[in-house]
């Protein structure tokens, strides 16, 4: 497994503006160009955290997806970041584009209920990994981060990708919550959240962290300010690590169900 690049892009949204936000982004992106791996955008990247799915949505494939495979060509890297998409219903869907123009799409699972979330969206059924330059991806969206059984490691991923517009309010139960998730699954962890204002007055203050295998930051900006900051993950470290302390190999076993249970 060799090292893996990560940029974190903390950035503002300009809500509901998808044209607009896509073009500020390719100005804040070119400076990344042959510096990394993978670049990890916030959730709903070009709209904000929208209940407007009607006037939002794009088909699949659509203007985004193009410019993100226009963006991880031209910049040789992995581009990821979630979007709002009319599939068979409206999604909350994450987008992974490859430099080869491969495309790998999750749509968010547990729908954030306090902001109606569910009344809009269809949740996602399918737990995804991408495999990517030797590296085992799971993706995840936001609310997803709070739920351990959804996001538990099956010896089946090395880096969880956590996607966000998590509201400053809550940001302890984030920045908690990405190292928890680190520490119990042995991976790393990278949580992109945005930061400013939207549309509905709430404010965002950011957090992203990048965080190792022991619940370490290896990545943590200035709270409530834009930044894009680049890290490396380190295979050997992690593969070392999970031999030494293998805790995984006492882990309950169970699978999801959706059968009640008595």
């Amino acid at each position: 497994m060799q090292n893996l690049r990560i940029s974190l892009v903390q950035t503002t949204l300009n809500w509901q503006q998808p044209e607009v936000n896509r073009t500020r982004l390719t100005e804040l992106l070119a400076p990344l160009a042959g510096q990394t791996d993978l670049i990890v955008l916030p959730e709903m990247f070009t709209t904000g955290f929208t209940m407007s799915p009607a006037d939002l949505a794009e088909p699949m494939p659509g203007p985004t997806l193009a410019w993100m495979q226009q963006q991880a060509r031209e910049l040789g890297a992995a581009l990821c970041g979630s979007v709002v998409i009319e599939d068979e219903g409206y999604r909350n869907r994450l987008l992974f584009v490859t430099p080869e123009g491969e495309v790998h799409h999750y749509d968010k699972h547990h729908l954030f209920r306090m902001a109606n979330e569910h009344e809009y969206y269809v949740a996602g059924q399918t737990r995804l990994v991408i495999e990517y330059k030797g590296w085992r991806i799971l993706p995840q969206i936001c609310y997803d981060l709070r739920f351990p059984v959804w996001c538990r490691n099956r010896d089946d991923y090395d880096l969880l990708l956590c996607v966000a517009n998590w509201p400053a309010p809550r940001r302890h139960p984030w920045r908690t919550l990405l190292l928890a998730r680190a520490i119990e699954n042995q991976c790393y962890v990278a949580g992109v959240n945005r930061v400013g204002e939207d549309g509905k007055g709430l404010d965002y203050s950011g957090d992203s962290l990048l965080v190792d295998f022991k619940g370490q930051a290896l990545l943590d900006g200035p709270a409530g300010e834009p930044f894009i900051k680049t890290g490396l993950l380190n295979g050997e470290d992690l593969k070392q690590f999970r031999s030494k302390f293998p805790s995984w190999q006492d882990a309950d076993a169970f699978e999801l169900t959706d059968t009640p249970v008595n």
